[in-house]
C-alpha cells in the first residue's frame, strides 16, 4: 500500500473541485498558504476527539451548527457573535435536558466552499459554471466572477483567521459566562419557547447564587466562565487543504490545521476518492456524510480507510436522509456499524434531505420536516438501542427567513423579506431555539426511559 502523504490525494479521482485556469497562479496561492501559521492546534483537535468519544457513549451529547457557506460580503462581528449567541442558548437548553456535557462546534471559520448538483447552471438561455463558494469564485451570473481565483484562498484563510479570534475571545473572555445566561435572550422576540429558556435561566441563576453563597469557587469558578467552543468545516477543496496540514511535533502525526473537525460530504465519499484519501491521513476527528445511497458495503470500507485502528472519538457519522426516510436507511447502517464492531458517534443532520423549492420559487427547508427528522432519528436509535450522540444544523443568529414554518410560522410569501443565503436556507435564530427544546424533550425522554429500565 503508497504511504500516506499529504498530496497522496492528487493521485486519485477527484470531483466537486475546481479547474484553474492558471496554474503557476496557484502554486504562488498553496506556497504562500503553507508557510503560514496554522488556524488550529494538535491539542484542540484531541480534546475535541476525546468529548466526541464521550458523545458516542451517551456521556455527552454534540451541538454542532453554523453557515451553510461563510460569505466574504456578509462577514461581521456582530453575524459571528449572533451565531454564537444562540448555540450558547441552545447549549443551555440541552444540558438542561440531557443532564450531559454539550460540545460546541460551530460550522465556521473554514466552510467557505459548497458542493454543486451539477457543474454548470442555466439562466435565461446563458449557461455558466455554477457558484461554488467564495473561496472558489463569485455569485455574480457573469462569465468574469465564475471563473475560479486561486487569490480567495488568501482571503478565505484571513477571515477564518479573524473569526477564530473572535471566538477565542467570546469563548475566554466572559461573553459565554453562564452568569450572563439572561443577557442571552436579548434580541428575541417574546415566545412561549423564549419563556421557558428564561425559566430556564432563572434555575440556572438561582443555583449560581446558591454556589456563592456557599463558597465554590477555583477551578469550578473559572469553568462557568468560559466555554469550549470548536469549528468544523467540508474539506472540499483540498489544494487549500493540503497547504494547511502539518506535521504535529507532540505526535510526529499529520493535522489539518484548517479547522478542528472536517468532513466528507455525501457527494465525496466515494472510497477510492481524494477527499477520503485526504482524510485518512490526518489526526483531526472526522464526519462522514451518510445519506440515502450509502450502502452497507461502502460504509465498511469507509470506516476501515477512515478509522482503521476504530478509534474512539475518530469518525462521526452524520446522518442526512430526509423525513420520513430514516426509518427505511438507519437501521441497516447501524445493523452495519454493529456488525463490524465499529466505534462511531451517530449524528442527525436533518437539514440536506429536507430542501424544496417553495411556491414562490426560493428554495427552502419546511421547519416541520426538520422536527420530523430529528424525531425519527430519535426513535430508530431507541429501537434499536444505540447512541443518538448529537445534531448537525445550518443555522444563523440573524433574523432571517429563509426556512418556513416555526413558532412565528415563515410562510412561503415570507421567504423574500430576509433570504440573505447563497446557497442553503438556514434555521434563524428563533426556530434554532425552538428545535434546541425540541431536542431536550427527547433526551429527557432517552434519560428517563434508560432511568425506568434499570429499575426494573
Amino acid at each position: 500500500m503508497t504511504e500516506w502523504t499529504k498530496s497522496s490525494w492528487r493521485a486519485k479521482p477527484r470531483i466537486q473541485m475546481p479547474d484553474y485556469p492558471d496554474q503557476a497562479a496557484l502554486e504562488a496561492v498553496e506556497a504562500q498558504l503553507a508557510r503560514f501559521p496554522l488556524l488550529v492546534f494538535a491539542g484542540e483537535a484531541r480534546r475535541l476527539k476525546k468529548h466526541l468519544a464521550a458523545a458516542g457513549r451517551g456521556e455527552a451529547f454534540l451541538l454542532q451548527g453554523g453557515d451553510c457557506a461563510e460569505s466574504f460580503d456578509q462577514f461581521s462581528s456582530d453575524a459571528i457573535r449572533d451565531t454564537f449567541k444562540v448555540m450558547l442558548q441552545m447549549a443551555i437548553v440541552l444540558t438542561h435536558g440531557a443532564k450531559v456535557p454539550v460540545i460546541k462546534v460551530g460550522r465556521m471559520a473554514g466552510q467557505f466552499a459548497k458542493p454543486r448538483s451539477a457543474p454548470t447552471e442555466t439562466v435565461e438561455g446563458v449557461e455558466l459554471p455554477s457558484y461554488r463558494g467564495d473561496i472558489i469564485n463569485e455569485l455574480d451570473f457573469t462569465p468574469e466572477a465564475r471563473i475560479p481565483d486561486p487569490e480567495k484562498m488568501l482571503r478565505a484563510y484571513t477571515q477564518a483567521a479573524a473569526t477564530l479570534n473572535l471566538i477565542r475571545a467570546f469563548s475566554t473572555g466572559g461573553y459565554a459566562d453562564v452568569h450572563q445566561v439572561h443577557a442571552w435572550t436579548l434580541g428575541f422576540t417574546e415566545s412561549e419557547k423564549v419563556d421557558r429558556y428564561r425559566e430556564i435561566a432563572n434555575r440556572i441563576s438561582d443555583t449560581l447564587d446558591f454556589m456563592t453563597a456557599a463558597g465554590v469557587n477555583g477551578d469550578t469558578a473559572h469553568t462557568l466562565k468560559s466555554v469550549e467552543f470548536y469549528t468544523s468545516h467540508e474539506s472540499l477543496l483540498l489544494e487549500y487543504e493540503e497547504a494547511l496540514t502539518r506535521i504535529d511535533s507532540t505526535t510526529g502525526k499529520w493535522l489539518a490545521g484548517s479547522g478542528h473537525m472536517i468532513w466528507i460530504g455525501d457527494r465525496t465519499r466515494q472510497p477510492d476518492g481524494a477527499h477520503v484519501e485526504f482524510a485518512s491521513g490526518v489526526q483531526n476527528p472526522i464526519g462522514l456524510k451518510a445519506g440515502p445511497s450509502m450502502t452497507s458495503e461502502d460504509l465498511k470500507v469507509l470506516m476501515a480507510k477512515l478509522n482503521p485502528e476504530n478509534e474512539e472519538g475518530r469518525l462521526t457519522l452524520i446522518a442526512r436522509f430526509g423525513a420520513g426516510s430514516v426509518g427505511e436507511h438507519l437501521p441497516r447502517l447501524i445493523k452495519t456499524v454493529r456488525e463490524e464492531g465499529a466505534n462511531v458517534t451517530w449524528v442527525c443532520d436533518a437539514m440536506h434531505g429536507n430542501t424544496i423549492k417553495s411556491s414562490t420559487g426560493y428554495k427552502t427547508r419546511p421547519f416541520d420536516s426538520v422536527l420530523r427528522e430529528v424525531r425519527e432519528f430519535f426513535a430508530v436509535h431507541a429501537t434499536e438501542g444505540t447512541v443518538p450522540g448529537g445534531v448537525h444544523f445550518e443555522m444563523t443568529g440573524q433574523d432571517v427567513t429563509e426556512c418556513t414554518g416555526g413558532v412565528r410560522a415563515v410562510s412561503d410569501e415570507d421567504l423574500s423579506d430576509r433570504y440573505h443565503t447563497a446557497c442553503d436556507p438556514r434555521l434563524n435564530a428563533s426556530q434554532s431555539l425552538e428545535l434546541a427544546f425540541l431536542v431536550a424533550d427527547e433526551l429527557s425522554n432517552r434519560r428517563a426511559a434508560h432511568r425506568d429500565q434499570a429499575a426494573g
